[in-house]
């Protein structure tokens, strides 16, 4: 009797899934339709509205309200209001991947992206059969990011969490496979297939500010959490380079994709990179970043999480 409540309940949850990507892939279709600014402002209000009623909003208010004890509460919800707007765009944009990204290296044209950095890219691309790693955050559309870099002829195998929707995440996956580099689900060696790249001197892309179960202890924000090691790990075996890059979301539906210069991770007394102080420094850039602009970043995270 157990194994067949068992085997019961894994086939629902099965059909949840599906019902549920039927849903998503259907208003997504529908929203193609419109002009792609268009169905971005219909994503956003909707979910300004509907965002307040979701069970992930009290955690987002919980963490916003711990990282910010000086703002009022109407500024908490300001910025969770902006929270799931940009996440609902960042959906929406999914499915106008190819219309949304119009930047070119060889026009000085203005256009909707636009990139600072572009002697990052530049100096990278002439190192040939060198490896480097870019990691960034779930920042503003980070998608825009592996796009750019192949567009200046830097192919990037990027790591990335898929939805606990298996279907969800199928169509997740072709759609960005259409559009960008290599792509590397964060599972079972994921690691050793990242690694590979960097073997063969290629460039990888990691975002680094979900929660690692078994990660490095470091700080956030102030608060303890864990951090996924895996880029000063790699950085330290195969001495590549480390750049830092994100995307910012601008007035108008504009992009700004931005490559700093690359880090000095911190070392050891032998010289070799300190894994646990590397991980930190990163958290640190990246919490640079959301202080900058706090609603562009997925407070509903269970980042601090032990």
């Amino acid at each position: 009797m157990k194994r067949f409540l068992l085997l019961l309940g894994r086939r629902l949850k099965a059909a949840e899934y599906w019902l549920t990507a039927r849903l998503v892939i259907l208003l997504l279709g529908l929203l193609r339709r419109l002009p792609p600014q268009k169905a971005l402002q219909l994503a956003e209000r909707i979910a300004r509205r509907a965002g307040p009623w979701v069970g992930r909003h009290r955690l987002a208010v919980s963490n916003l309200r711990q990282a910010y004890p000086e703002k009022s509460d109407a500024e908490i919800e300001t910025i969770a209001s902006d929270m799931w707007a940009n996440m609902a765009r960042l959906a929406v944009e999914y499915v106008f991947l190819d219309k949304l990204f119009d930047f070119d290296p060889d026009s000085d044209k203005p256009g909707r992206v636009e990139v600072c950095g572009i002697d990052v890219f530049v100096k990278l691309r002439e190192e040939k059969g060198v490896p480097h790693i870019f990691f960034t955050a779930h920042l503003g559309n980070f998608e825009f990011l592996p796009i750019a870099a192949a567009k200046f002829g830097l192919e990037t195998t990027s790591l990335f969490r898929p939805p606990n929707n298996p279907y969800v995440a199928d169509y997740i996956l072709r759609t960005r496979r259409s559009a960008m580099g290599g792509l590397v689900p964060s599972q079972a060696g994921a690691a050793m297939q990242l690694a590979r790249v960097l073997d063969e001197g290629g460039n990888v892309g990691v975002l680094v500010d979900q929660k690692f179960r078994k990660g490095v202890r470091t700080h956030f924000f102030g608060r303890a959490c864990r951090t996924n090691p895996l880029v000063p790990k790699l950085a330290r075996h195969y001495g590549c380079d480390v750049y830092p890059a994100r995307c910012i979301r601008l007035p108008g539906g504009r992009y700004r994709l931005v490559v700093e210069d690359k880090i000095s991770l911190p070392r050891t007394t032998d010289g070799t990179v300190d894994v646990e102080a590397g991980a930190q420094m990163l958290n640190d850039i990246v919490e640079r970043w959301v202080r900058e602009d706090p609603g562009q970043w997925m407070w509903f995270h269970k980042r601090w999480a032990m």
